[in-house]
């Protein structure tokens, strides 16, 4: 469950760091384990709509903030893809094992110059919840896509509100929304705008769907949760909202058996790119 790293602000913020360098540094032991958390408690369900939207032999395909490489690899190895292309700024924790049809890309794919090719698949999860200029961004991963082929977003929706009471598990994921925006520049209030992006970049065929894992002691997702607190603490406590206590009681929450909050979701949108331009005007 990892985004690629971008510099900026959204929403007309500050922040200071990037993903990867002010908070999520890969190179911080365990970082390739949290990411694995994330990607057992989504992975089944990202390949489950990949292979519906029909994701499988001949597709050459594009997995952007590839992370650990887990939905690259289950592509060629499930879903029986041609190839995949795996896109990360930081690629350490895709390097091995290798793969056939597996290629690995370092990049940004915020940066003008980045330009990989056409493909039937592009596939970006929790990627651009992190970075600025999403309008922009959409519209270039969707110039990515080859004709009939769909573009898939995946990213990450709040469920705390003003009507959720106030325990230490909903004070502290509040606190970590807060504090990545202010850290890093993370924004998830758009996310539900995905749909009318996807159309608004030329797709059609445009649905999505939300996806809520339970948690549950000592579930993928509760552990993802429980390092990501961890490693984001700084930030969190910064905000004011939570102190080091109220952290700490909601990691125990999560592996309590009297746990009874939600997740965060996963909402995934996806569009397909016409097969074909509209007819040329007569000369």
């Amino acid at each position: 469950m990892k985004g690629a790293p971008g510099g900026g602000a959204p929403g007309g913020g500050r922040h200071d760091g990037r993903y990867g360098e002010a908070v999520f540094r890969p190179e911080q032991a365990g970082e390739g384990t949290r990411i694995d958390f994330g990607a057992l408690a989504y992975d089944d369900i990202t390949l489950a709509r990949l292979r519906e939207l029909g994701a499988g032999p001949g597709w050459r395909c594009l997995d952007v903030g590839a992370g650990t490489g887990t939905v690259s690899r289950r592509l060629l190895e499930e879903a029986g893809v041609t190839s995949v292309l795996a896109v990360d700024r930081d690629v350490r924790f895709l390097e091995a094992p290798p793969v056939p049809g597996l290629d690995v890309l370092a990049a940004d794919i915020s940066a003008p110059s980045f330009a990989p090719g056409r493909f039937r698949l592009v596939h970006a999860r929790f990627v651009l919840m992190h970075l600025p200029e999403r309008d922009r961004l959409i519209t270039a991963l969707a110039e990515l896509v080859e004709p009939g082929g769909v573009l898939v977003l995946s990213d990450a929706i709040d469920l705390t509100s003003g009507r959720t009471p106030d325990t230490p598990y909903s004070m502290t994921m509040r606190a970590m929304w807060e504090g990545l925006r202010a850290t890093i520049g993370t924004d998830v209030s758009w996310v539900p705008a995905y749909p009318r992006l996807l159309r608004g970049a030329g797709l059609g065929s445009v649905a999505a769907e939300v996806h809520v894992p339970p948690l549950l002691p000592g579930s993928p997702i509760s552990r993802f949760w429980a390092d990501t607190w961890e490693r984001s603490r700084a930030a969190m406590v910064a905000t004011g909202l939570v102190d080091d206590t109220d952290v700490d009681a909601a990691i125990r929450y999560l592996d309590a058996d009297e746990c009874a909050a939600l997740s965060a979701g996963m909402l995934t949108a996806w569009g397909r790119k016409p097969a074909s331009g509209p007819a040329a005007a007569p000369a």
